[in-house]
């Protein structure tokens, strides 16, 4: 009786504490935090705000949050994304798997004059993990999520993970 008493304590409380604990460990290794963080609820909260996936093509296409434009990370180019802002100080949101190719695109819309950068915390993953839709090319809704690789999609909790991506859409 008390063995199910602590598993059921440990499934409840510990489990999610200890998946929050590998994304945090993940992050403060690659990310130097020169992009503030916003976290999914906070983000969850707003309305009016641009979402940009700097995901490969690929993954995009797999799924993405609702409402983002694809800029990819390798071909980011700040001057791309002039034409959806009319305001240097409007909310920018960058993402991609768990934040790390983010930071990079949050730090050259900064060096830019963009004012209002945050990087999701976790990115598409803890997105997902927290519960939240995601959206795949038809813009319909998806359980499907790219995992990037193997290592990575172990911080992905929920939703059916993708490694591969059809090849017409690799190259884009």
């Amino acid at each position: 009786m008390r063995f199910h008493f602590f598993a059921a304590l440990f499934f409840c409380v510990l489990s999610p504490l200890a998946s929050q604990g590998k994304m945090d460990k993940a992050l403060s290794k690659w990310n130097k935090q020169s992009v503030p963080y916003i976290h999914v609820d906070e983000l969850k909260a707003l309305t009016d705000v641009l979402l940009l996936d700097t995901r490969t093509h690929g993954e995009f296409e797999v799924s993405h949050l609702q409402k983002a434009h694809w800029v990819g990370h390798k071909e980011f180019k700040a001057d791309s994304v002039a034409p959806l802002i009319d305001d240097k100080s409007r909310t920018i949101i960058v993402y991609c798997s768990i934040g790390v190719r983010s930071e990079d695109v949050g730090e050259k819309l900064l060096q830019a004059g963009y004012t209002n950068v945050k990087n999701l915390y976790g990115g598409i993953f803890e997105w997902k993990n927290r519960g939240y839709p995601i959206y795949g090319a038809d813009g319909k809704e998806t359980e499907k999520i790219h995992a990037f690789n193997r290592t990575w999609g172990k911080l992905l909790e929920k939703g059916e993970k993708v490694y591969n991506v059809p090849s017409d859409v690799r190259n884009r």
